[in-house]
């Protein structure tokens, strides 16, 4: 029995460090090229995971020789792996991400696998979303495939987190079944169809936000922390100043370590209050699944 069960996708991540990103027709020279283990389902996995959680992950990879050993780092990070399993003749989802020297990233995705992972596959997987304390699911698999694990999860008593990210057009059906709904700024405003700015923008859509239909929401914020509410009045929760190296898996850490806490039973203001360290302690390392903290690293913080 997992605390954890995520839904969500695998991908392998290039990632060009560049001076600045060019300009449409123009070509920068002199780029980094790193590689990095990701997809936010299979990173919020394995930040869970981290910090203490037990973690099973439903989730699909290709048979191009990618998905095998990304597979195999989440099995070393404690995540159980048993029902990914591999698609003959897709491609391994992939991220392509610039950073620029501020940290500040721009990601593009070629989803592969992830997009054949169906509804099928999560009922094949109920029994283990039952056991589960907290599901967690992301945008990064089909829509079709995030609505039925969250109808299972709340069929059967398990918490319902979902990252709304990449942002789509979801039924209130789902929003109902949320608790919480996660979404940056930017998610926000997608979804209230204004614009979401800043620490006073956040603690103003809250309330629109819930009315939308989940039992709670919490919106984040990057460098300013995270604006919560589980239908009281909003509140702000400020994160720990630190050096910014690579903002590519902040994030997902925050989800993570959200899930991890809440799977415990932890009011939400606590969860909120350990993810945005978590999220912190993030950006201070490179990478996306190579920068997620260790339980001792939030706690210094």
């Amino acid at each position: 029995m997992a605390d954890v069960f995520v839904v969500g996708s695998i991908n392998q991540d290039f990632v060009l460090s560049v001076e600045r990103r060019p300009v449409p027709g123009e070509t920068v020279t002199d780029a980094r090229l790193a590689t990095h283990n990701g997809g936010k389902g299979a990173n919020q996995a394995a930040a869970a995971a981290l910090l203490g959680a037990s973690v099973a992950f439903l989730g699909r990879v290709g048979d191009d020789g990618f998905g095998g050993p990304l597979v195999r780092a989440l099995s070393d990070k404690g995540v159980d792996t048993t029902l990914v399993q591999e698609v003959p003749g897709s491609s391994t989802g992939a991220a392509f991400i610039t950073v620029t020297p501020d940290g500040e990233n721009a990601i593009t995705v070629a989803p592969g696998a992830n997009r054949r992972l169906t509804a099928e596959d999560v009922d094949d997987a109920s029994g283990f979303i039952g056991e589960a304390r907290v599901l967690v699911a992301q945008m990064e698999v089909p829509l079709e495939v995030v609505l039925r694990a969250v109808e299972v999860a709340a069929g059967n008593g398990t918490r319902a987190l979902v990252n709304l990210a990449p942002p789509f057009e979801v039924p209130r059906a789902l929003l109902e079944k949320l608790d919480p709904l996660v979404i940056n700024e930017h998610e926000a405003a997608f979804l209230l169809g204004e614009s979401v700015e800043g620490v006073d923008g956040a603690l103003d859509a809250a309330p629109r936000l819930l009315s939308l239909g989940p039992r709670s929401v919490v919106v984040t914020l990057g460098e300013d922390g995270a604006v919560f509410s589980d239908g009281e009045s909003a509140q702000h929760l400020t994160a720990p100043k630190v050096k910014v190296v690579d903002t590519t898996g902040a994030g997902d850490a925050f989800i993570g370590a959200l899930a991890a806490k809440l799977a415990t039973d932890a009011p939400l203001e606590d969860a909120v209050a350990y993810a945005v360290r978590a999220g912190a302690a993030a950006v201070t390392e490179a990478g996306a699944q190579g920068a997620l903290p260790t339980p001792e690293t939030v706690e210094a913080l």
